[in-house]
This record gives structure tokens, sequence and C-alpha cells, in this order.
């Protein structure tokens, strides 16, 4: 057995070749009885190595790009170990190296201590690649640095990639102040904003590259950036202002907007609030906004769009692949098919539903018509569970939605100058959506006043088509989104990609492709094939030069049409059906432009 084992795992390391040549295994089989101890004891000598040299770091007084970083611990964890993560299985890890580490700690203007923190784990296989991987929603959290990629596939850190992920200079155990709104308090600190935005990011990223040279002997030979939501907005932003940090960046669902953004949930939530409120009511339980919607109701609006569009991409499927053909003169009719009246039986909108429907899809604007964000794709998404729960707040009720619960604050204190300061509680939220104005309160997000030298939008968008240095430096970008993501829309991401073409004179898919995801809402969910390896399509693209023409998608066990396969397409292209075939399998979709 031991000889056997030996071969095996010889085999692993020879070209990554599945069988060996007959005169090796005749070779293995005339070894003595004591060599597969020997590949042991070498194989234990390695690990204590690798553990040693773990230990070591916190004590390695190396020249780090930054002079404030410090490495606070470090641990060995053997193989076999495992972390659990937010509403999921625990992961199991191979032998690695874990450490955490700070820089630039300081007491802020606002009198709290913060610091820049990271977390990295260095695999004791290591494959000779770095991965970034991207935080979410304000931040403030460590993560796991763990690699996720997607369902079924093996975490970055499995694939032996070194793995990091940040806090982006605040910490919300530390800074959370709860007449602040809370986890958001950081907003009130010029530099917590502009560290939130991205000022962050380079710092955490040559600390890492340094560490892995210290720790392997050697820098990585390939770096990448994955992160969706705000994790999606710092690939943005390492595009766009430090284009010399990695090889390839996935940017999934880009919150590149996000100030603008803000201002259109609020826009959101006041819309759906008249349906919920009591009349004349300028303040109410936050808990009542789900009730602007029934399930049932949402399933009326997206049986409309389904009804006007799903067959514009050849076939009546459920999905509305070509979602920019699908507009609201085309549904509308469709809507009024289900108004309410005297002699209609079952489940029903009323004519103040559909307004507040169009009201939020044409997004939001000022007193003069101006738009302050972008409109959004009408898609077969509307009023999943991954949609509402943004907007509205889960069926069952009692929960106003992220839209008031994170956005709210985060606009009052992160997002416009001067910060206002809101109590933590989702009634001070709502009241806040409610009382912004359009005109008065917008502009604030491009405000500046003392102590805020920049303004919120200069600190956390990263909305710039100037991609030449990325280019110039050989750098591959995948940005992926949901036809129906609730709170970044796709009609935004869509128009910056124009931009780019614009100025790289049509070429810019040769470093840069938009995968849009009918029917998926923010990240994942939704009533969509939303499982895909975005990541392996990126390496194959910055190793092997494979530009991705398609990416293979399947819909989970909470779709409609759980294991169905769809082709992800890339800007200006969508998924069509080639006339024949099961439409459960993406073999018989091509990805071309639709004919409007």
């Amino acid at each position: 057995m031991q000889l056997v084992m030996a071969a095996r795992s010889k085999a692993l390391t020879i070209g990554h070749k599945k069988f060996l040549p007959i005169v090796f295994v005749l070779t293995c089989l005339a070894l003595p009885t004591n060599a597969g101890q020997s590949a042991e004891k070498a194989g234990s000598t390695a690990e204590s190595d690798a553990a040693d040299r773990c230990a070591q770091l916190t004590t390695t007084k190396g020249q780090w790009p930054d002079p404030t970083t410090r490495i606070e611990q470090s641990a060995w964890h053997a193989d076999g170990s495992q972390v659990q993560i937010p509403m999921g299985p625990p992961i199991t890890l191979p032998a690695h190296c874990e450490l955490t580490g700070g820089m630039q700690e300081r007491v802020g203007v606002d009198g709290q201590h913060y610091a820049i923190h990271f977390h990295l784990r260095l695999p004791m296989r290591w494959n000779g690649k770095f991965f970034f991987e991207g935080g979410g929603g304000t931040e403030g959290e460590l993560g796991a640095a763990i690699g996720q990629i997607a369902p079924g596939v093996a975490p970055a850190i499995a694939q032996g990639y070194a793995v990091v992920s940040q806090d982006s200079g605040h910490d919300n155990k530390t800074n959370s102040v709860p007449d602040r709104g809370g986890p958001v308090a950081f907003g009130f600190d010029p530099q917590a904003r502009a560290n939130y935005g991205g000022a962050s990011l380079k710092s955490v990223a040559e600390a890492a590259k340094a560490i892995i040279d210290v720790y392997y002997g050697r820098p990585p030979e390939r770096s990448y950036f994955v992160g969706c939501s705000k994790g999606g907005q710092e690939g943005m932003v390492f595009s766009q202002r430090f284009p010399n940090e990695f090889d390839g960046i996935i940017a999934g669902d880009p919150g590149f907007s996000l100030p603008r953004a803000a201002v259109a949930e609020a826009w959101d939530t006041q819309a759906f609030a008249r349906l919920g409120a009591p009349a004349g009511a300028k303040s109410f339980d936050p808990g009542l906004l789900p009730t602007a919607f029934s399930d049932a109701q949402f399933q009326i609006a997206r049986d409309a769009v389904l009804a006007a569009c799903d067959a514009d991409d050849g076939v009546k499927d459920g999905i509305t692949a070509a979602f920019g053909s699908c507009t609201w003169r085309r549904v509308a009719p469709e809507l009024k098919r289900s108004v309410c009246s005297g002699t209609r039986t079952g489940p029903c909108l009323t004519g103040a539903q559909i307004d507040a429907l169009r009201r939020v899809y044409a997004g939001p604007k000022n007193s003069k018509g101006e738009s302050l964000y972008s409109d959004w794709p009408l898609d077969a998404g509307i009023g999943s569970a991954g949609w509402r729960i943004w907007k509205i707040g889960p069926a069952a009720g009692g929960f106003p939605g992220i839209n008031v619960a994170m956005g709210g604050p985060a606009l009052a204190a992160v997002f416009t100058t001067p910060p206002t300061a809101l109590e933590a509680s989702p009634k001070a939220a709502l009241d806040y959506d409610l009382q912004f104005d359009f005109d008065r309160d917008a502009p604030k997000i491009y405000a500046i006043q003392p102590p805020f030298e920049r303004s919120a939008w200069t600190d956390i968008s990263a909305r710039s088509p100037h991609l030449e240095k990325f280019r110039a430096r050989g750098g591959k970008m995948i940005v992926f989104q949901g036809a129906s993501d609730p709170v970044f829309s796709l009609n935004d991401t869509l128009a910056w990609y124009r931009d780019v073409e614009k100025l790289n004179s049509g070429s810019a898919a040769g470093f840069v492709r938009v995968f849009p995801v009918p029917g998926m809402a923010h990240c994942s969910g939704g009533p969509a094939t939303d499982e895909f390896d975005a990541f392996g399509a990126l390496v194959n693209w910055v190793e092997k030069g494979v530009a991705p023409d398609r990416i293979e998608a399947k819909a989970g066990p909470s779709t409609p049409w759980p294991g169905r396969t769809r082709p992800l397409c890339p800007y200006p292209e969508s998924a069509q059906y080639k006339g024949s075939g099961s439409i459960e399998d993406a073999a018989n979709f091509v990805c071309q432009r639709p004919v409007h």
C-alpha cells in the first residue's frame, strides 16, 4: 500500500498526468520496503519546516512596503482543519499558515481608534499565485481569506492560492457607535471613509505580496482579485487607481456608483412606502414596508414581464435573456390586465402598485426630471426573494429590507457630506429615507465640507472608463451582474462598458468583458442560472490567452428549473435558442447579438 500511495503521489506532481509510465511503476515496485516511510518522513519534515516559518513570521523584522505594518499573530493549521462561513457548511482547508496583521494605526477626527487590518492564509502546497478576496456591504469585517469562488468549485486556498482579505480600515466591533448609525459611524472620519472607498486596498495588496515573498522565498507569479458587490467596486478601484497590482480581476455586480445607488435606494423606499404606510403618515412602523406587495402580486408582475418579453430570445422558457428589448411600454399593458376590479377574482394589482414599479424602474430624479443614478432593466427576476429582500423586505414581514436597514444609515453617514447622525435602528433609517429630499440632499454626495476635503463620490466611486494603464500591463477583467440586481443597476454597468468601448475604439473586449446574468438578483439568487465559474474563465484568459466567449452556468436547487444550463454571454451578445433541442441544455443556445 505504501508503494502504491507513493506512486500516486508522484504521478500528481509530474505534469498532472493520470497514468504513470510502465518503467516508473516497475521501478517503484522494486524499491525497498522503507521507501514509503522515507516519503512520509520527507512530507513530515516539509510540514514541520512550513509550520516553523509560520511561527517566525510574527518576529520577522521585514522591510514591509508600509513601515507601520505589523503581523499580530500567526498559527499553523494541519490538513483537514475547518472554517465556518456565514450561511453555509464548514469549509475544509489544506495545511496552511494563517496570520492577521495591521497597519496605519491612528486616532480619527471623531476620536475613534482606527487601523487597516488584514487576514492572510498561506498554503503549504502553494501554486505560486496570489488571490485577493473582496469584501462586502459596509465592510468592517476581516473576511475568511479562503477565496470562495462558486458552488461546486474548490475555494482558492484549496487550489493552492495564497489568499488575503481585509476590513477596509475600520472594525465593526470597536468602531460601531449607536447614535451614529452603529457600524457606519466610520463615515464621520474622512480617512476612514477614504479607506472604505479604496485607499486601503493597495497597502493590503503590497503587504500580502511582501509576506508571501518572505514566507515562500519568492513573490507570486500571478495575482488575482475576486469580489462581488462592494468587492466588485474594489476590483474596479484596482483597475482604475492601482492598475499594476493584478493580472486578472473579477468585479461582480460592481458597486462602482455606490453613492448614487444609495440615493436610488431612498427613492425606491419612498415609492414603496406610499403603498405600505397608513394614509397621510410621515412615519410608520418599518415592519409594514414588506406589505407593499405580496409574493403573489410580484408573481403577477413577473408574469407580465414574461408575457411581453420572454420570447425575444427565441424561446419561452422563463428567462428574459434579451432583456435589453424589454421596455416599460411593452410591459405596462400586461400589468394593466391584472388591475383589481369588481369582476376580478384572486390576486391583482392596484394602479398605485403599478405606478410604484414604474417609478422604481425609471430610477431617481430631481424635480427638474434630471436622472440622479440610472434606470433599471425589466427582467424576469422582478419580485424574487433575492430582489424583494433589498427593496422592501421578505414576504413574512417585520424587516424593511436592506435598502432601509443598511442603505439608509450608509447614505446618511458614509455617502453624504456632512454626515448625518442617526440612531442605529430600522425606524430611524426609514424616517431618514422618507424625509430625503432629492433636490436638497442628493447633491450632498458631491459636497465638500471641512474636515472632508474630498466628496463621498470622489472617495468611493470607481466608475471611470479609463483603464488604459490596466490594459497596457496586460490585465484582464470579467464583470458579471444580475439583470435583476436590486441595488446596483445593470444598465449603469452597461453604460460604463460602452464608455470603455468608446475610449478603446471598439476593442474593449480584448481585455474586459461584461456577462449579464438574466434573472439573477444581487450576486446570486433569483430565477437564474446563477452557478458559474467566472474565475476559471479569467485564469484561462490570463494564463492561456483564451478569451471567454461564453461561460457555462447552471440553475441551482431553489430555481424553477434545477439543473438547467445556459451560456452566459459577453455583452452585447445574449443567449439565443438555436431552434431545436432541449431548452434545459446550454448546448442548444448560441451567444449572438439579439435582433430587436
